[in-house]
């Protein structure tokens, strides 16, 4: 990280208000973040000037970030005010991008692979957040083993999986608060076999009162992307979480492409490298003649035996189908129609920030310090900001109940 995207970030600056305060281009402070350059003295002078002398506010409670990606379901949990004390994530490019967007104090510890973590080593806490991947597991199903008698367990069926892992943090530290993400495959993964161990562990063996429920994130950003949450509290504790309570806006009724797709009037500032000075598109975006060509013939075969394979064209007023990991590779899914004169275009990183929630419409305050290819598959493997947001907020006033032993005036008793 450069020494001018590290002031910045403490300043709580967005690269472009910090070319604001400095009085430069945009353009240049992206390629002092970028590492291109380094920043003037005067440059640096005037973010450390801007970084606030005040401590950090107390937090309300603990957490953990398990499989943190580039850091979504984090995002939700600090809105509360709560402090995350530990993280782990082994994709380096991902930790890149998370170490730009985050700041911890060293008090905080990242880990990398979570197979290798010493569960001791993990700080107390009070919530575990975890966006785990999907695995078959060896043994077959509780429910046949039921039949035949046979005992069966996490240690047993998840042996070898990454759950397995998460589990053995939960049953260690024993969080009074869960939530895990997953695609909506979890459900019928392995003929169901996968989420009925994870809902065994957790209800029956670890004692955890679960909720489960399956969010469309179009009604928060303008794309299809349904996803599984599992909101999880101590059954100890005598409290639990509905996510069927939770409110969220009519999906018929959410926001459209127009606003998150760059606005090249001049009423955006410039974003480099994906766009010029001006707000301008890079032209490398544009799909070439040949992978149009391609991607149109592909999608005339398909339709002529009857199936729905294709590429996804939008326009301003559109939904997107659902961003993907492998989006790096044609962009097919989510192709931007630019009129009759111009092939469509891929979406650029800042388009995917935005249409995953981790910018606001037009802004551009999220750090991308990775290559497109990087970006397209960490957004595409992220989880929805917005949709985060409201499950934490739905979640708060059980986890500030659960906790209140330990509170004090608001704040986290020291430990």
């Amino acid at each position: 990280m450069s020494e001018f995207s590290e002031l910045r970030q403490k300043a709580g600056l967005s690269v472009q208000q910090a070319a604001e305060a400095i009085g430069c281009a945009t353009s240049t402070a992206y390629r002092w973040e970028n590492g291109q350059f380094r920043a003037s003295q005067r440059a640096l002078d005037v973010l450390r000037g801007s970084i606030p002398s005040e401590g950090p506010a107390p937090s309300r409670f603990r957490f953990i970030d398990l499989f943190a990606g580039i850091g979504g379901l984090r995002r939700g949990f600090d809105a509360l005010g709560g402090r995350c004390v530990f993280t782990s994530e082994w994709d380096r490019f991902a930790q890149k991008t998370y170490k730009a967007n985050f700041h911890d104090g060293p008090d905080h510890q990242f880990w990398g692979d979570i197979t290798k973590v010493d569960l001791e080593t993990i700080p107390e806490h009070d919530v575990l957040l975890a966006g785990f991947p999907c695995q078959p597991f060896s043994i077959a199903g509780v429910s046949k083993k039921n039949a035949l008698g046979r005992l069966h367990g996490f240690r047993c069926d998840a042996q070898g999986t990454l759950f397995f892992d998460l589990a053995q943090i939960i049953n260690r530290h024993r969080p009074k608060v869960i939530l895990l993400e997953n695609v909506k495959n979890l459900m019928s993964h392995d003929r169901g076999r996968t989420f009925e161990v994870i809902r065994h562990a957790l209800e029956e063996e670890l004692g955890y009162e679960i909720s489960v429920r399956v969010i469309d994130a179009k009604c928060l950003v303008p794309q299809h992307r349904e996803r599984i949450f599992i909101a999880g509290v101590r059954k100890d504790l005598g409290q639990r979480v509905d996510l069927d309570a939770l409110q969220l806006p009519d999906v018929s009724h959410g926001p459209r492409m127009g606003s998150i797709l760059h606005r090249e009037d001049g009423s955006e500032a410039g974003d480099p490298p994906f766009t010029d000075d001006a707000g301008r598109i890079n032209p490398r975006y544009t799909l070439s003649d040949h992978l149009w060509q391609y991607l149109r013939n592909y999608a005339d075969k398909h339709r002529a035996k009857g199936n729905g394979f294709g590429f996804g064209l939008v326009g301003p007023d559109d939904v997107a189908r659902t961003l993907s990991a492998r989006y790096y590779k044609d962009g097919s899914e989510i192709l931007v129609d630019q009129g009759p004169r111009l092939n469509p275009r891929r979406l650029t990183p800042r388009e995917c920030a935005r249409l995953m929630g981790f910018d606001a419409p037009g802004r551009s305050d999220f750090v991308i310090p990775v290559s497109d290819t990087q970006a397209y598959k960490q957004f595409g493997n992220a989880v929805v900001v917005p949709v985060v947001e409201a499950v934490a907020r739905h979640m708060e006033p059980t986890i500030l109940e659960v906790i209140a032993p330990r509170r004090i005036a608001g704040t986290v008793a020291a430990e």
